[in-house]
């Protein structure tokens, strides 16, 4: 037990901090789409010489120069426009060293991974939790050269953010990089030009409290009547007063209307996003906003009637209901759901798995128990080598994804969820789980064992099960049981601790004469007195 690392306390995960919804824009005339574009180029250009402002300031970037840059976009635009562009550039700086410090973390975990590789013998099988050598030495050499090529990556990622370097692409990169392989991704330049162009458009303003409708550059009214603030320099294209340009579609919000209601209804803060889906041909807005702070439900409580412990894995959740002791209940249930196909398709049965599992646990009136996983560091091929396939499912699994709508759609539900440390549940509610509730009628699956342990863990329950009754009889012939004690486990054959509280006999817990004394009671090779035996006054028969 000295090698395992301490499991981490379980914590009750709070609420969402903001809140999105998306309609789209239909009807739109042929004059509408064509403001949309042009507003969106210009803004989009200027967005772009900001970020590049930015990124060459570094870390020597002060509030002087942000106030000399919003001035510039202010003339160009006007001074709301200028401050979501500042606003977007600073959050796209940032996501952008945030990238940079995590390639770094993980240059560095393979280049250790593969300096301890080298230096086993080769061959040499790991242990521990550790990988042992490489199988050959013709592996070990390309090692030895791929170990080179990650420590120049690491100085070369150092210096970038030593001196407040990064590199960012206003589009993405992954779609710069179609420009050149065309045919790969299954693109003509025309498609590909009317991507990047729609990619690099901005059309998006911050909300603010107490104007109307919570925000005056993309205004949407309750009637679902869209209004832009057009820039100077378009101030031309206006149809409405005080340079405003007003759509001829009409938005409503299925989802969440009527929260987006009570909102502009009391002028609070709402941001707005225009977009454009070339693959759709289609115009879409997001509302979005943030909710106020709200007390978490206290752990105890969560933990009073019971809860439902899930196992994520690559293809479907399993879970098991437990009572408030930790005792499986009924039978476990599983959750099917895909990830192949597009990302559309891929989040549209993850979320169909989560309101599945989630309607479930309300008509049980629980809490949710799940792994807080992290695969950010077990994805790599340092460390697992030539586990290809392995490699390929756990970075299939949409942890970070799973995670954020299940704590979203939780939340609107009523749904407590609490995070448990992930160490060891599926190999222990395998060895102790799996096998005492196999019945004739039921045979639960390892992830099934896996659920009943991270809900134990959430309960505040030892995942290890007692020991069964002795083999022949429940006296203790054969010593005390222990919880899960193992042959080699010191202090097993101890007699059993006291325990305060009424006990069923005469005597109070831990105050007989022969408390503890196992040589004491009667049993076979045990003396019941110490003293010479003596044959007392009373006569044998009458």
């Amino acid at each position: 037990m000295g090698g395992l690392r301490e499991v981490v306390a379980s914590f009750v995960v709070p609420g969402p901090s903001g809140v999105a919804i998306r309609a789209g824009l239909k009807g739109l005339a042929g004059q509408d789409e064509t403001v949309l574009r042009q507003v969106g180029a210009l803004l989009g250009s200027l967005a772009s010489r900001d970020l590049k402002a930015r990124c060459a300031a570094g870390l020597d970037h002060d509030s002087e120069q942000w106030a000399r840059r919003k001035r510039a976009l202010t003339g160009e635009s006007s001074s709301r426009w200028a401050g979501s562009i500042t606003k977007a550039t600073h959050d796209q700086w940032a996501l952008a060293r945030r990238g940079q410090l995590a390639h770094m973390q993980s240059l560095r975990a393979g280049a250790e991974t593969i300096t301890y590789r080298l230096a086993q013998p080769i061959g040499a099988k790991g242990a521990k939790g550790r990988p042992g050598g490489y199988r050959s030495e013709r592996e070990w050499f390309a090692k030895s050269r791929r170990l080179h090529v990650l420590q120049d990556r690491l100085e070369q990622e150092r210096a970038d953010w030593e001196a407040g370097r990064v590199r960012v692409v206003r589009g993405g990169k992954k779609l710069a990089r179609d420009r050149h392989h065309l045919k790969a991704a299954g693109l003509t330049e025309a498609q590909w030009r009317s991507r990047w162009h729609a990619e690099r458009w901005f059309l998006q303003a911050d909300g603010e409290s107490g104007k109307r409708f919570g925000n005056e550059t993309i205004r949407i009214t309750p009637v679902g009547e869209v209004s832009i603030k057009l820039p100077a320099p378009m101030a031309d294209l206006a149809n409405a007063p005080h340079g405003r340009y007003v759509l001829a579609c009409r938005v409503r919000f299925h989802h969440r209307g009527e929260q987006w209601a009570d909102r502009i209804a009391s002028n609070r803060a709402v941001a707005y996003r225009i977009h454009y889906d070339v693959d759709r041909d289609r115009w879409y807005v997001t509302a979005s906003w943030q909710n106020p702070l709200v007390q978490t439900v206290p752990l105890s409580a969560a933990r009073a009637g019971g809860l439902v412990g899930v196992d994520m894995n690559a293809d479907h959740l399993a879970a098991w209901r437990l009572d408030a002791h930790g005792n499986p209940l009924g039978t476990p249930r599983r959750f099917d759901y895909t990830l192949t196909g597009s990302a559309q398709h891929r989040d549209a049965q993850v979320r169909h798995a989560l309101i599945r599992l989630l309607h479930w646990t309300v008509r049980h009136g629980l809490a949710l128990a799940i792994e807080d996983l992290d695969f950010t560091a077990e994805k790599t091929r340092e460390k697992h080598g030539r586990r290809k396939r392995f490699r390929k499912l756990i970075s299939g699994m949409p942890t970070a994804r799973l995670r954020a709508r299940l704590v979203s759609m939780a939340a609107e539900l009523g749904v407590t969820v609490v995070a448990v440390d992930p160490a060891f549940t599926s190999r222990w509610g395998t060895q102790h789980w799996q096998q005492p509730l196999t019945t004739t009628t039921r045979k639960p699956t390892r992830h099934d064992a896996a659920a009943v342990a991270i809900g134990r863990r959430a309960l505040g329950c030892p995942i290890r099960r007692r020991t069964a009754p002795p083999p022949h009889d429940r006296s203790d012939r054969v010593r005390h049981r222990t919880v899960q004690a193992r042959p080699d486990t010191p202090g097993r054959e101890e007699p059993r601790p006291r325990i305060p509280g009424p006990r069923r006999r005469s005597v109070p817990p831990g105050r007989g004469a022969k408390a503890g004394n196992q040589c004491a009671h009667n049993r076979s090779g045990h003396t019941t007195e110490h003293e010479p035996w003596h044959q007392g006054s009373l006569p044998l028969s009458f």
